[in-house]
């Protein structure tokens, strides 16, 4: 075989755009299936026009329709009130990945890549070849632009096809995307209906107005006119930035000196404490940025690890709040016992973050089966790569059993129960670019496992009393099973008629209820419970889950007579009762218990 030279190999070296990358690569953006590319396709557009009802400070009303056009095509269209987009950058937005305003944007919010919106576009021409078509409108009295659009895979650049200007009745501002795309509607827990009822959820402040591809409209109206307090953007912290970017940084600054850099160009930063940092590096403060070398930069980001910095500010997040985050739980689920908490701020490569967890238990939830989980980072829902994100694998680290739920060793709990956990940030860290799971770092698992154990600590404190009141009732059950046979007997010895003897009844339970206190009753009361809502992205799920019941006994019976088959059943069946030996055992202690006292009363 002849061999090829250097010069012939380097012929075929050639530059790589970033659009012909993900177009090879479409699954890492979260379209590696037809279901899920739709869902993500719709979340992106969603989460773009919240983003920019919320930057513009108005309350967002968002209509989305999704229309089949053909057994596997859709057509996805996104309306937003929003301030709308000129005309200039109109093409870039979306159809050029990797463009937009929130990557070196220090503040929470949905978008952080400048990929999401302009995928969506690349994946509908790649599987229709169709062009998107948006129209935007800045102000009241404008013409609206409209241009249909494609992306050029080779160079990363916008391909305008068609462009005008045209009257948009009755729209102030707002921008419209349409998409044709190969996909594929189903309902149940990664759906796009789920998607946008979480979304409702978690952004009380916002309507939206959902059709869907059976042509049936959802409406979910705000429930309050409160925007969120608008996130202040920050500079980064000293202690998030690493050596290579310390080193950039300096090269490009306009400070003068060291001192000024290190207070113009980083948060928590004063005068006093870019003097001590200069210190601790064995450099002057008034050293010039541009002069510092390779050496020098490392001295001083060994002395800013040395000084002790001020935690950055909050103010460039924007939490839920544990009172909205619970209300939206209660319209989900029908519980008899709710909590929630939201952790005071902490920081990860410094940048801030707050974590939120809520609990839902009891009530309608089935108890036989794994807890539910509910993930949102920056109040958006993250419905898929569950087992891969840091949040399962913190609940996973919890000690659910001290609070009142089955566990078995590194694994979900078991029980009728419901979990919510969000995490705000500056910037979240997503384990890939279709961000659909948080990534482990200990920081943040470390938070979301305290804010699970406070949960934790109010949910035991209900078992527990609930558990009191079931053992008072059924002591009371005891007595008052007797209550008849003592007037009996009092008739007999003494001689009363039945109206006495009634009376006698009456008086014995007047005196256990004041002996003994008035019974609490535990159980489902929550007004704010909407059947209709908890009902979306459910139906699927129950066909589903009957599917595979069936499926799993008939699996049982062809395989009963197969050792290794039989054996693996035997395991299952033991983790499925794991806990409920223990809880007979009391039983049966609780009624021996009962029968002594009663022998001892009487």
């Amino acid at each position: 075989m002849a061999e090829k030279s250097a010069e012939e190999l380097a012929k075929k070296q050639r530059e790589i755009s970033i659009a012909e990358f993900f177009e090879k690569n479409r699954h890492l953006l979260g379209f590696d299936n037809p279901r899920r590319a739709l869902m993500t396709a719709v979340k992106e557009a969603v989460d773009n026009a919240l983003d920019a009802c919320e930057e513009a400070r108005i309350l967002p009303e968002i209509n989305i329709e999704i229309i089949q056009l053909g057994e596997t095509r859709f057509r996805m269209i996104v309306e937003d009130n929003g301030p709308g987009i000129i005309k200039a950058q109109l093409p870039n937005i979306f159809a050029k990945l990797l463009y937009g305003s929130k990557f070196h944007k220090l503040s929470a919010t949905r978008g952080q890549q400048g990929i999401g919106i302009s995928a969506a576009v690349l994946y509908g021409q790649l599987t229709t070849g169709k062009p998107a078509t948006v129209i935007s409108k800045t102000g009241k009295g404008k013409l609206a632009n409209k241009i249909k659009i494609k992306i050029d895979t080779s160079t990363n650049k916008p391909q305008i096809l068609e462009e005008k200007e045209e009257e948009w009745e009755g729209k102030e501002h707002g921008t419209r995307i349409e998409v044709d795309m190969e996909g594929s509607y189903q309902k149940g827990r990664q759906s796009v209906d789920e998607y946008i009822k979480e979304t409702a959820i978690v952004n009380p402040h916002s309507t939206l107005i959902y059709t869907n591809p059976e042509a049936n409209q959802l409406i979910f109206p705000r429930a309050t006119n409160d925007l969120p307090p608008e996130p202040k953007e920050i500079k980064p912290h000293p202690y998030g930035v690493e050596l290579g970017r310390l080193i950039k940084m300096l090269e490009v600054t306009e400070a003068k000196t060291l001192q000024q850099f290190l207070t113009s160009e980083f948060v928590r930063v004063g005068p006093g404490t870019a003097k001590e940092i200069c210190a601790n590096s064995a450099l002057l403060p008034n050293t010039k940025p541009k002069k510092i070398s390779r050496e020098m930069a490392e001295n001083l980001y060994s002395g800013i690890a040395k000084t002790k910095i001020i935690a950055p500010p909050t103010d460039c997040i924007s939490p839920i709040g544990a009172e909205l985050l619970e209300r939206g739980l209660r319209k989900e689920v029908n519980a008899e016992f709710y909590c929630s908490t939201t952790r005071p701020a902490s920081v990860y490569r410094g940048n801030p973050f707050v974590i939120e967890a809520a609990l839902a238990f009891g009530g309608e939830q089935s108890g036989d089966s794994t807890v539910r989980i509910m993930r949102f980072a920056n109040r958006v829902p993250l419905l898929y790569q569950q087992g891969a994100c840091g949040i399962t694998k913190a609940i996973q680290d919890t000690s659910w059993r001290s609070y009142g739920l089955q566990q078995s060793k590194n694994s979900l709990p078991v029980g009728a129960c419901s979990i919510v956990v969000h995490m705000t940030s500056v910037w979240v860290p997503f384990t890939s670019e279709s961000k659909e799971a948080l990534a482990h770092y200990n920081e943040i698992i470390k938070e979301i496992k305290l804010a699970l154990q406070e949960c934790g600590r109010k949910l035991a404190s209900f078992v527990n009393k609930k558990k009191r009141i079931g053992e008072e009732a059924k002591k009371r059950s005891y007595i008052e099973k007797y209550i008849p046979h003592v007037a009996d007997a009092l008739k007999e010895i003494i001689g009363f008629d039945e109206i006495s003897k009634k009376k006698i009844e009456d008086d014995l339970s007047e005196i256990l209820e004041h002996t003994r206190g008035e019974l609490e009753e535990v159980g489902v009361d929550n007004p704010d419970y909407d059947p209709e809502l908890a009902k979306i992205g459910t139906e699927e799920d129950d066909e589903e889950a009957v599917q595979k019941k069936s499926k799993k006994k008939k699996n049982q019976d062809e395989d009963s007579e197969d050792e290794d088959d039989s054996y693996g059943e035997e395991e299952s069946d033991e983790e499925e009762s794991y806990g409920s030996e223990d809880d007979e055992k009391e039983e049966d202690e609780e009624e021996s218990r009962g029968e002594e006292r009663q022998t001892k009363l009487f």
